[in-house]
């Protein structure tokens, strides 16, 4: 059992469910304590630690069901990783910053340290899955143990943690970790980090590629292979993936493929489901779909 009494996965830390947002289970944290500028993602500005105007009594989004139509597609593809229910229900016991105002700063403090540590804890489990050699395998698991113990401090012992380090560290094991499986059939170009927003990418070789934190924003991938291709960080925000395959992609999350566009020839993890957004866009033409393959 995890530390919140949660179910735990076979390396010790938290499971899938446990790291995906339950905002029934939560105080509307993503919803207040982050800033927000007005742009195409979201609809207005608002500054950090005040609510959105669209939050309601119970803390749920009152315009839940149109917040794409409603100019909100950024809250649409938000995901805390279970973050927000961990502060709520674990670090704060329940109690909720309407309640007790005087800890509101303090829970969304906390909130900013506790998400990035649970985004730790997704891809260490996901690096685990990726069957590494046992060495590394030893480390993850380690890394992975440490995490969720810092994730278990009380709210003073969370502020104090140097997020940072403890990430640098983790990122090291996760390179590693991707570079192996990219290798394995043959390491694609390394575009870590590239600008290619808006960019067709149709006829550009990006099996097995290192697209780490690659801005991806508006580019072009219909019909486009990514097996193999690591896309951790990746910004796919209205990315065309309609007709690209996503099965083999490492590191690939569903808030990301929530951003991007894609129809029913899009092929996805088996553990990710189709967004329903995506019914609403027309499919690849099959024209499209052959010219990206060529190699």
């Amino acid at each position: 059992m995890s530390e919140e009494g949660g179910p735990v996965s076979e390396e010790g830390g938290p499971a899938g469910d446990e790291l995906r947002a339950d905002c029934a289970r939560c105080f509307g944290l993503c919803c207040v304590a982050p800033a927000f500028a007005a742009s195409s993602d979201f609809a207005l500005d608002k500054p950090a630690g005040q609510p959105c105007r669209n939050l309601g009594a119970d803390f749920g989004c009152t315009i839940h069901a149109e917040l794409r139509e409603r100019g909100f597609p950024g809250c649409t593809v938000f995901d805390c990783f279970g973050a927000g229910q961990r502060v709520a229900q674990v670090t704060f016991g329940g109690r909720d910053w309407r309640e007790e105002p005087r800890r509101a700063r303090q829970m969304f403090d906390v909130f900013a340290v506790m998400r990035p540590l649970h985004e730790l804890l997704w891809l260490l489990s996901e690096a685990l899955r990726l069957s590494p050699p046992a060495d590394l395998r030893a480390g993850l698991a380690a890394a992975l143990a440490e995490t969720e113990r810092l994730t278990g401090g009380d709210p003073e012992t969370l502020l104090a943690t140097d997020v940072d380090t403890h990430r640098a560290a983790v990122n090291s094991l996760l390179s590693r970790t991707a570079e192996l499986a990219r290798a394995r059939g043959g390491a694609g170009a390394d575009l870590r980090g590239a600008t290619l927003v808006g960019r067709d990418l149709r006829r550009t070789t990006l099996r097995g590629a290192n697209l780490r934190g690659a801005a991806l924003v508006g580019a072009d991938l219909r019909g486009v292979d990514l097996a193999r291709a690591d896309l951790t960080g990746a910004d796919l925000r209205g990315a065309d993936v309609r007709g690209a395959d996503l099965s083999g992609a490492l590191f690939l999350h569903r808030s990301q493929v929530d951003a991007a566009r894609g129809d029913l020839r899009t092929r996805l993890p088996g553990r990710i489901s189709r967004p329903a957004h995506w019914s609403h866009l027309p499919l690849a033409s099959p024209r499209a779909s052959r010219r990206g393959r060529r190699r």
